[in-house]
């Protein structure tokens, strides 16, 4: 099954799939892919420079690609923050369940401000502004803060071979 996590920066995409990929499961995220390509640094684990973000990026995308190929055998999450319809049209051709993520602007943009860089802030911004321009994007279940993530195990039954 394939399971494609969207959202702002800091609304919890990473940690939502922790706490549901399983041991030989497929998991591209940008963010462990950077810290993965860097080196030693000190600070904030997000802020990674030039040209670890441009690498990054390309190291994602292609694994993306791969991923794809693999989604009847394991479960495959992956963690794109927004994206574009060629991506959602690609992720809809493989079944994807679309998982947006999102505890509120508030939190996010509070969360930003304890733990990110401010670059983040744009990121977020522009996320909730393209989010206020496309109501009834097809497809995303939303958890909020507060409220149950939406349980893999519980889903509708996945659209490939492999059973629960």
């Amino acid at each position: 099954m394939l399971y494609v996590v969207t959202g702002p920066p800091a609304g919890g995409k990473s940690t939502w799939v922790r706490g549901r990929a399983g041991p030989g499961d497929v998991v591209v995220d940008y963010d462990l892919i950077a810290g993965a390509l860097s080196g030693p640094r000190s600070g904030n684990p997000w802020a990674h420079p030039e040209p670890v973000r441009t690498i990054a990026h390309r190291a994602r995308t292609a694994a993306v690609r791969e991923a794809l190929r693999h989604v009847d055998d394991v479960d495959v999450y992956i963690i794109h923050a927004q994206p574009t319809p060629d991506w959602l049209a690609t992720y809809t051709q493989h079944g994807a369940q679309i998982v947006t993520l999102d505890p509120g602007r508030d939190v996010v943009m509070a969360r930003i401000a304890a733990e990110r860089p401010a670059s983040a802030r744009a990121i977020a911004a522009r996320w909730y502004n393209q989010a206020a321009r496309t109501p009834g994007r097809p497809g995303p279940t939303t958890a909020r803060q507060g409220a149950p993530a939406p349980d893999p195990l519980h889903a509708p039954p996945p659209r490939s071979s492999r059973t629960w």
